[in-house]
C-alpha cells in the first residue's frame, strides 16, 4: 500500500469508517457511506464516485467475522481489515468504565466527526487499559458526561433511555443514532453526579453494536445485561436489515 504524505499524515485531516463484516456481509453499510459523505463534505475532502461500490467489493472479500475500515483523506484511500475478537463471554462480563483526565471540546468539529484526529482517545484509553478499566469516559469542558473514547453511552430508569444531547460533544453513533429512534431514548444533560439514579448503562459503537456496564468510576450499577439484554437482542436482529442513517446536527 502506497501512502501520499499529505494532510492527514501531517495533521490527522482524514475522515474514517469502522464496520463490521460477517462472511462478506457488511451491517449498515449504507449508513455508514452517508455519515463518511456527510464528513467527507464538511471538510472538502475528495468523494471518490465509485467508494460505495469500491467498499462494498472490498467487504465481499471477508471471510468469518472481520472489522474493515475505510481511511479517506485529501491524496488517500485506504481500506484495512482485522479479525473482529470480541467474543461472548466480553459482553456477559461487561464493561467497566473509568473517568478520562482530558475534556471533550464540545466546541471543535473534530468532535462531531470520525477523523484520523484520535490522540486524546487512543491516550486515554490506554491509560485506562493500564489501570484495569475496558473504556474512558470522557466530560466536556462543562462538566457533563459526553462519550467513551470510541464508544456512545446509555443509562436505563424503569426501561426508560437516556443519554447525553449531541450538543455535549460526541461523535454521532450510528448505533446511537438506531438506539435514540427505536427506543426513543432521551437526550439530555447528565452529570457525574447524576449516574447514582440509573438502574443500568451500556455502552454503543458499530463494531461492539451494544455492551453493558458494569461500573463508571467508583458507582457499580444495580443490574447488568437486564434491560440491556433486551435491547441487544433486537438490535442483533435488526443490524441485518437496512437502516437509515440521518445526521441529526
Amino acid at each position: 500500500m502506497k501512502i501520499n504524505y499529505d494532510e492527514a499524515c501531517q495533521y490527522g485531516l482524514a475522515v474514517f469508517e469502522t464496520l463490521p463484516v460477517k462472511d462478506g456481509q457488511p451491517y449498515w453499510l449504507e449508513a455508514h457511506i452517508q455519515r463518511l459523505s456527510a464528513s467527507i463534505a464538511y471538510f472538502n475532502l475528495p468523494l471518490p464516485p465509485s467508494i460505495a461500490t469500491d467498499l462494498t467489493a472490498y467487504c465481499h472479500l471477508q471471510q468469518g467475522n472481520k472489522i474493515v475500515k475505510l481511511l479517506i483523506s485529501s491524496n488517500n484511500i485506504c481500506f484495512t481489515h482485522r479479525p473482529n475478537t470480541y467474543t461472548e463471554e466480553i459482553y456477559q462480563k461487561g464493561f467497566s468504565v473509568t473517568y478520562a483526565s482530558t475534556c471533550r471540546n464540545e466546541t471543535s468539529p473534530f468532535t462531531f466527526h470520525k477523523t484520523a484526529n484520535y490522540g486524546d482517545s487512543i491516550l486515554e484509553k490506554r491509560k485506562a487499559h493500564q489501570n484495569g478499566f475496558d473504556e474512558p469516559l470522557f466530560l466536556n469542558t462543562k462538566g457533563y458526561i459526553a462519550e467513551g473514547a470510541t464508544t456512545n453511552i446509555f443509562f436505563i430508569k424503569n426501561q426508560t433511555l437516556y443519554t447525553p444531547s449531541l450538543s455535549c460533544g460526541l461523535l454521532p453513533g450510528i448505533v446511537r443514532a438506531y438506539i435514540t429512534d427505536t427506543f426513543s431514548a432521551q437526550e439530555c444533560l447528565i452529570s457525574p453526579n447524576d449516574i447514582t439514579q440509573f438502574d443500568e448503562c451500556f455502552m454503543t459503537n458499530s463494531v461492539l453494536g451494544i455492551i453493558g456496564v458494569t461500573s463508571c468510576g467508583t458507582y457499580t450499577f444495580p443490574h447488568l445485561n437486564q434491560y440491556t439484554t433486551h435491547i441487544r437482542q433486537k438490535y442483533l436482529i435488526d443490524c441485518t436489515k437496512p437502516f437509515l442513517y440521518k445526521r441529526s446536527y
